[in-house]
């Protein structure tokens, strides 16, 4: 059985931290929270104690993890060629819900990294991730703490609901503040190219690095050949039931309508929505005026979905603009790309 312990998100108990702490150093696996989502840690320098985190959460062994660090010294220790202007920024941005690809130093096993010559590197914004780290004395290499394919984590209960038995210890933080995983830029390109939109913001990176290239799969649409970061290939972020996206959100309700004919739907829709579709089962996602909202919410209502009573969850689409890229390229791919955006694309997915 695995053990859970409840601990304080802003002044972490340090006796907790350090039981947890002693687990990393024997080789095991703890889940913890950052700002982001709950992390499944092991110590990055070993490689038979990470290769344990694929197992538990049937992860394919090409999708690297992030290495988390909670001092700057540490960067030096998990990454190399580092240039200037990248170690102006971090000590600006960190910690923080950013991860940069940087070459990888022979401290860091090809568990870790996929067998690339690249590592991701990230210092959450975090306490007790910060905690964690400084007592386990390595730095700690997370994915997020959930089965491969499922929503991320963002409460200690959904770590327990998918890796029960399969972890040594789940600490208990409460609910994650931003509720999408990290931002990932990979910075040994020319020019630095978003490998997945988060937190941190392109209209924030671009006071950074003014000429980042997003591309296709960045957006959500399609997968990259070659996973350098998490969720860059693969199914991801998806529950049990099938979503439609809706990205025309003049749609929403012809959709909702037609769907319904046939099928038991839930709508997840935006608080300015909720009158317009007060006759169906919805799940409210957040304001339209505050995406920062949607995002911290978003895995939670995915997995609310898959306790309905319900065969199809219709979601509503968001600008791509702020975090709402992040939201995006979340809903597309835990959609399995159903994206409507005229009305004959609902024939594409389901049988009406």
């Amino acid at each position: 059985m695995t053990l859970v312990l409840k601990v304080d998100p802003l002044n972490p108990e340090i006796q907790k931290i350090r039981e947890a702490s002693e687990v990393i150093k024997r080789g095991g696996l703890v889940s913890f929270p950052t700002e982001t989502v709950y992390g499944l840690g092991a110590n990055a320098y070993d490689g038979n104690a990470c290769l344990k985190i694929f197992q538990a959460k049937n992860r394919p062994p090409d999708n690297p993890l992030i290495v988390h660090i909670a001092e700057l010294d540490q960067l030096f220790d998990v990454a190399v060629d580092i240039n200037e202007k990248v170690l102006e920024i971090v000590q600006v941005i960190w910690p923080g819900p950013l991860t940069l690809i940087l070459k990888k130093s022979s401290k860091i096993p090809k568990e870790v990294s996929a067998g690339l010559d690249t590592v991701a590197v990230r210092m959450p914004a975090h306490p007790i991730a910060l905690q964690l780290i400084r007592e386990s004395g390595v730095p700690i290499a997370a994915p997020s703490a959930n089965l491969a394919t499922r929503p991320s984590p963002t409460r200690a209960e959904d770590v327990l609901n998918d890796l029960n038995g399969r972890v040594d210890i789940i600490i208990d933080g409460g609910h994650t503040f931003f509720g999408v995983e990290s931002t990932i830029v990979n910075v040994t390109s020319n020019p630095p190219t978003l490998l997945r939109p988060g937190p941190f913001t392109v209209e924030e990176l671009r006071s950074f690095f003014p000429d980042i290239q997003v591309p296709e799969f960045a957006r959500g649409l399609g997968e990259a050949d070659i996973a350098l970061a998490p969720g860059m290939k693969y199914r991801h972020y998806a529950p049990s039931k099938k979503i439609i996206l809706i990205e025309n959100r003049s749609l929403m309700r012809k959709v909702v309508d037609l769907l319904s004919a046939k099928y038991k739907v839930t709508v997840l829709i935006t608080k300015e929505l909720v009158n317009e579709f007060k006759d169906k089962d919805m799940i409210v996602l957040g304001s339209d005026e505050n995406l920062y909202e949607v995002a911290r919410n978003l895995f939670e209502s995915f997995r609310l979905l898959e306790n309905r009573d319900t065969e199809l969850g219709v979601m509503v689409g968001f600008p791509e603009r702020g975090v709402g890229l992040a939201i995006m390229n979340r809903a597309r791919k835990a959609s399995g790309f159903n994206i409507v955006q005229k009305l004959e694309d609902v024939y594409k997915y389901v049988n009406i």
